[in-house]
């Protein structure tokens, strides 16, 4: 039973804690429908493409893939931010709870925002790190609806925008969002025995972990960086946002670097760019691929593995050389999840390895890789 004076003291702690009021803002997607929201994070309009993600877990991560540069993501999950943002604390020169050095989304929905957050790693709430960051976030919303608009009409333009700040809707996919999330100088990680060259297509940190791990020396270039004179043993493709067919200069660096011996790796945009370096094509997906848990198998076997995907393109596979063939398909469409060269060691995924959906079905790629760079390093 509480005393007079315990809910005397309650009063006042709960007087003391009241939120101020938070401003209105709206969704509003290219066809017209409008949701109305409640803004938790900086209040500014932003406008973008407007694409969803399933997971229940792992917000820090989403919004710092740079995979979602130029978008406005919907979290399906009904609750969000309970767990607050981790601290940011670096290992291996990395954001150690982040996939990239920033937020890359341009802006946040969800249907019910947690003001109270508690995890021992937490270093401030997820309404503070988006505000800190200048990037707008709106609650209130019903996500469920919002989401199946977007299944039903597939991709979709939309904005978030406040009563006093018009803004015009954008086509991220008209712009090289390679350019903006790829870094500027060539960074190098680690020490190993295997020189990995990574062309940077807005690699997330966990992929350069992962590679870490398994003994290497990581050389980071930007995506338009000519690396067809380096000393490798591997080359890696990174995952990326926005159209492939933008990034030219990786494309025409990637198909020299065919001609050579070294062992070829790529995830996500990478996949694409190998098959368009190859001679291959791609296409925009009506919906795009931007869940957890999206199942695929592999090409001629019964081996189905659960994955993380997020991306709006993919690959013909009517288009593929006489040298190459499919190396995964999605159980859900159908559609190409992967190529491989049918004679040496070159092959990539459009699904995350690094995300540990499964969640470990497919971090076995890393190694498969590594693999053939060892032993094509002894030959």
């Amino acid at each position: 039973m509480y005393t007079d004076e315990d809910l005397c003291l309650l009063m006042q702690r709960n007087q003391q804690t009241i939120m101020p009021e938070p401003n209105t803002a709206y969704l509003i997607l290219e066809d017209g429908t409008r949701f109305k929201g409640k803004s938790f994070g900086c209040n500014n309009s932003v406008a973008g493409e407007v694409v969803f993600n399933t997971a229940m877990t792992g917000y820090p991560e989403s919004l710092t893939d740079p995979s979602y540069a130029g978008q406005i993501l919907v979290a399906t999950y009904p609750l969000i931010g309970n767990y607050g943002v981790p601290q940011e604390t670096r290992e291996n020169a990395m954001l150690k709870y982040f996939e990239s050095d920033r937020i890359q989304v341009s802006g946040l929905i969800v249907s019910d925002y947690s003001f109270e957050f508690s995890h021992w790693n937490a270093g401030e709430s997820l309404g503070a790190w988006l505000e800190r960051n200048k990037v707008p976030a709106l609650y209130g919303i019903d996500t469920r609806e919002l989401t199946k608009i977007i299944r039903e009409k597939g991709a979709m333009l939309g904005k978030i925008q406040f009563e006093d700040q018009k803004i015009d809707f954008c086509d991220p996919n008209k712009i090289n969002l390679v350019e903006q999330v790829s870094c500027k100088d060539v960074i190098t990680y680690g020490n190993g025995r295997s020189r990995i060259l990574l062309v940077d297509c807005g690699v997330k940190f966990n992929i350069i972990r992962h590679l870490l791990n398994r003994d290497t020396t990581v050389i980071r270039v930007p995506w338009n960086f000519d690396f067809t004179r380096e000393n490798y043993d591997g080359l890696f493709i990174s995952n990326g946002p926005g159209d492939p067919k933008m990034c030219d200069a990786t494309i025409r660096h990637l198909s020299a670097a065919l001609g050579q011996d070294q062992p070829v790796f790529g995830i996500c945009l990478g996949n694409q760019l190998l098959a368009l370096a190859s001679g291959a094509d791609t296409y925009k997906l009506k919906y795009g691929h931007r869940s957890h848990n999206q199942p695929v198998i592999q090409v001629g076997t019964n081996k189905g593995l659960i994955t993380s995907q997020n991306h709006g393109f993919a690959i013909n596979n009517d288009s593929l050389g006489s040298d190459w063939e499919p190396y995964f398909q999605n159980l859900n469409d159908g559609t190409n999840e992967g190529i491989r060269h049918k004679k040496r060691p070159i092959f990539s995924v459009q699904f995350h390895p690094e995300a540990s959906s499964g969640p470990k079905d497919s971090e076995y790629l890393f190694d498969d890789f590594l693999n053939k760079v060892i032993e094509n390093s002894k030959q």
